[in-house]
């Protein structure tokens, strides 16, 4: 896009079948793909999650049909490698979480199954002893970092309500500077004295609080959450049904926006009304 393209490793969000003439044969045609990358893409987004969601696809088709010839195929073998260069390259980044448009806690769940699957499915080679070794501190820091920080029940929120703020030090308690004003009022009535949950969105200054059904959930199955926390979240479903599953489906968020909250955050998105 306006000259700038992204790393190797990126795959296509979607493909497009086109039908081109062959050479020298005006009278037959063929059928090509063409890759969207991002710069079709309304808004221009990159597609981050469709190399993470290949990569555990690929994990649970090997598992599952107990065929391991495709995984371990070259050309397999360094998509895999790309798409975690990509990943793991180093950046500005304080945190080992992505830097995506929507820093939201499923992104984070996706990326570490994608990282565990993809542990699983490398080949043991010289080329890939560095890989894997950025691979295994990655996945360290990555559980730490949603398992401390993402993670909110009752007890966060009395710890969070004692933060101080703007602390200057190595050993801050409150290390991205969350003022306890931004606790919604909701969430104080609503969480349940036995149960908690991943908040949707974590950045210096700002807690999304919301709770976002496919990262939770999604956390348990990719035991990026762990045992005690993984019951948690399934003691909070249970307590509060009513709310996220009722009449309906399971809801994909709770609570709903309103009004200028809503316009403000999706920036008046139709698509996410």
């Amino acid at each position: 896009m306006d000259c700038h393209s992204p790393g190797q490793g990126l795959m296509p969000a979607s493909f497009k079948v086109r039908t081109v003439p062959l050479d020298g044969d005006d009278s037959a045609t063929e059928e090509v793909l063409d890759p969207d990358f991002g710069e079709a893409a309304i808004g221009r987004v990159a597609p981050v999650d469709s190399g993470l969601w290949w990569i555990i696809l690929l994990r649970a088709y090997g598992k599952c049909s107990g065929d391991l010839s495709v995984q371990e195929r070259i050309d397999v073998q360094t998509g895999i490698k790309m798409i975690l260069k990509l990943c793991l390259a180093d950046g500005f980044d304080m945190f080992p979480t992505l830097l995506v448009t929507d820093d939201y806690h499923f992104d984070w769940a996706l990326f570490y199954s994608a990282l565990v699957c993809a542990r699983e499915m490398l080949a043991p080679e010289d080329g890939s002893a560095d890989l894997i070794r950025a691979l295994n501190n990655r996945l360290i820091a990555l559980s730490f970092h949603i398992r401390e920080y993402y993670w909110v029940d009752k007890r966060k929120l009395n710890e969070i309500y004692r933060y101080k703020t703007e602390e200057y030090s190595y050993d801050a308690v409150n290390k991205f500077n969350i003022y306890p004003d931004q606790i919604s009022p909701w969430l104080v009535e609503w969480i349940p004295e036995k149960g908690g949950y991943f908040i949707g969105n974590l950045q210096p200054a700002h807690m999304d609080f919301r709770f976002f059904s496919l990262g939770n959930l999604w956390s348990i199955v990719s035991s990026l959450a762990t045992t005690h926390q993984s019951l948690a979240i399934l003691d909070l479903i249970e307590a509060k049904w009513s709310d996220l599953v009722a009449d309906m489906p399971f809801k994909i968020c709770y609570p709903a926006l309103e009004g200028q909250e809503w316009q403000i955050i999706t920036g008046s998105d139709p698509k996410n009304t």
